[in-house]
């Protein structure tokens, strides 16, 4: 038996998530970086990423992962 562990949090959370990475949202809703705004935050596969689709970062990273379930299972293989 695989015991699975699901974490959500909610918008405040996930600001203070992409704060302490020292990230931010630009005013189109892109994760970027706080000290180059114009520099997008890129998933695994080189998409730029919105907050709306931000599901996590990988541990010890600057991977982001997308919360669509292609991303996660993706990530899930790694």
């Amino acid at each position: 038996m695989i015991n699975k562990i699901i974490i959500t949090f909610d918008e405040i959370a996930k600001n203070d998530i992409l704060d302490f990475l020292d990230k931010s949202v630009n005013d189109e809703g892109y994760i970027v970086e706080k000290k180059d705004p114009e520099q997008k935050v890129l998933t695994f596969d080189g998409e730029e990423i919105s907050s709306e689709e931000f599901g996590g970062a990988k541990k010890g990273s600057e991977v982001f992962i997308k919360s669509d379930l292609i991303s996660l299972m993706r990530f899930s293989k790694n």
